[in-house]
């Protein structure tokens, strides 16, 4: 394994396998025994970096991540989604977090010769891409200054928010805004610190996913319809005695109780969420 080098923040100019000694892959087993997390913690650790320091670095790739978020990774309570494990690598110079499973017929003395020749091959610069003609733009966006909550809510400030560049390709073309993810209900889908990108709207259909304001409380949930509450039969029930559908906020992780939507609840739609971003 070549020396590290710091280069603009990023542990840069080594190649680090996930699976040194990989002679099969287990998706499943890979998740139970935490690979991921225990690989970014002993590359964090070996590169003198602390939690909060790994979390500094990780801002600046787009990745809006707290200590309490990236100890989670590590012990396996949570997984980084794929742009959030990319940036993940990019910060510890894990170039190739495949090379292990690609080469699994080598034992790690090969796996190291490998390295080598690899970066003798870079080093004499005659396999060089060509330059791309590609070159990526940038867009400002406004990101909510608060989170929006996928835990047990949190208010979320409509007119407070910040101005921040992203690339162009990474932004949806009808969003309207961007808001943090807080807490945990919407796993494995969005994750805590994710920003997620809305497009303003006060309707949306039964399972798609909004933004939500509930008594001054914001939340990131899946919007449904369903059979009211017993309690709430009659507040539904009209004058011709037809039963309506009582609004509900349903989250992905199953430890979480869907929350139903009050006749005395002051309850509104921000909008419907499009995608998650944290390049």
């Amino acid at each position: 394994m070549s020396d590290q080098k710091r280069v603009g923040g990023t542990i840069a100019d080594k190649v680090v396998s996930f699976y040194p000694n990989a002679s099969g892959w287990n998706t499943a087993e890979d998740r139970a025994n935490n690979i991921i997390g225990k690989r970014l913690a002993a590359e964090r650790k070996r590169c003198g970096l602390t939690l909060e320091a790994m979390c500094e670095r990780l801002r600046g790739h787009g990745v809006e991540i707290q200590i309490q978020g990236l100890n989670k990774w590590e012990k396996g309570l949570t997984v980084p989604n794929a742009y959030q494990f990319l940036a993940a690598c990019r910060v510890l110079g894990i170039k190739d977090c495949m090379v292990g499973i690609e080469s699994s017929c080598l034992d790690d003395v090969g796996l190291r010769k490998l390295d080598e020749y690899k970066m003798d091959l870079i080093a004499s610069g005659r396999y060089r891409p060509a330059p791309s003609r590609y070159k990526e733009t940038y867009i400002e966006m406004p990101v909510s200054t608060l989170a929006v909550s996928a835990g047990t809510g949190e208010f979320l400030d409509e007119g407070g928010f910040e101005m921040i560049r992203f690339p162009k390709s990474a932004v949806p073309s009808r969003a309207d805004f961007g808001v943090r993810v807080n807490g945990d209900s919407m796993e494995p889908v969005y994750h805590d610190g994710q920003i997620v990108w809305v497009e303003k709207t006060d309707t949306l259909r039964p399972e798609e996913v909004g933004v939500f304001i509930c008594n001054g409380e914001g939340y990131l949930k899946v919007y449904d319809l369903q059979e009211p509450d017993n309690g709430d039969v009659e507040d539904y029930t009209d004058s011709y005695g037809v039963l309506h559908l009582q609004a509900a906020l349903i989250s992905y992780n199953e430890k979480y109780e869907p929350k139903s939507i009050h006749q005395s609840d002051t309850f509104s739609i921000v909008g419907r969420v499009l995608s998650g971003s944290v390049q």
